[in-house]
């Protein structure tokens, strides 16, 4: 990004700050200020926006499923606050773009890179709670959460899409599940990876990313949808 806009960003997330150094903070990665000594960075910020979103989370479930024991709104929570929920909402937000990283993080995929971007919303979480209190950070949480809080009620949420799709596939007895490296592309330090899982000899997903672990993972959530799709024919 050539300059850091902070009137598109507040388009991109949907609010306008008051002071603005509170954004340019929670945006801005310990790899950035290191190269730029007086500049503040966000770790701070991500820490007092993790303890946020827990007390919102856990107020809302609390409030609104009276039904469910203290074991169950655990679990719960625990797939709403997690990094890969975080990552979801920070893709939706662009803050992988937004960010400011050092150009040295910025070559080896630091944009999107899960942790970065996860810990960029809990940052910006913060910075909103500075900026207009508790109240409106909790209805700015709900109002971006609303979709994963439905999903983890409904027991929709899927860490590790390999294990899924072998307990799916294995319900009815054994079953052969190879994941084939396809090919990887890029230079070593930005390779991306594409993966296919085969099963029973037959190709039924495939799936990208800058792991093996991840495209793996991708490769088997790409061939949960083709079951589901399959089962709803």
């Amino acid at each position: 990004m050539a300059k850091f806009n902070i009137k598109e960003i507040e388009e991109y997330i949907g609010l306008t700050f008051n002071e603005e150094k509170l954004l340019k903070t929670a945006l801005t990665h310990s790899s950035y200020a290191n190269q730029h000594r007086d500049e503040e960075y966000n770790e701070r910020f991500e820490f007092l926006g993790d303890s946020i979103l827990q007390l919102c989370i856990t107020e809302y479930l609390f409030l609104n499923y009276k039904n469910k024991s203290e074991g169950e709104l655990t679990k719960i929570r625990s797939l709403i606050v997690c990094e890969n929920s975080l990552y979801e909402i920070g893709k939706k937000l662009n803050l992988g773009y937004f960010i400011r990283i050092s150009k040295g993080e910025e070559l080896t995929g630091g944009r999107e890179r899960v942790s970065i971007i996860a810990d960029a919303v809990e940052a910006l979480l913060a910075a909103i709670y500075l900026d207009k209190g508790l109240e409106f950070a909790k209805d700015y949480i709900l109002g971006h959460f609303k979709e994963i809080i439905d999903k983890a009620i409904n027991n929709d949420i899927i860490l590790d899409y390999k294990t899924k799709l072998q307990e799916e596939m294995q319900k009815s007895g054994e079953v052969s599940i190879v994941y084939e490296l396809l090919k990887y592309e890029g230079p070593p330090h930005r390779r991306k990876f594409f993966t296919s899982v085969i099963i029973e000899d037959k190709e039924l997903g495939c799936g990208e990313g800058y792991s093996k672990k991840e495209s793996e993972q991708n490769a088997a959530r790409s061939a949960l949808k083709a079951l589901e799709g399959l089962n709803e024919q």
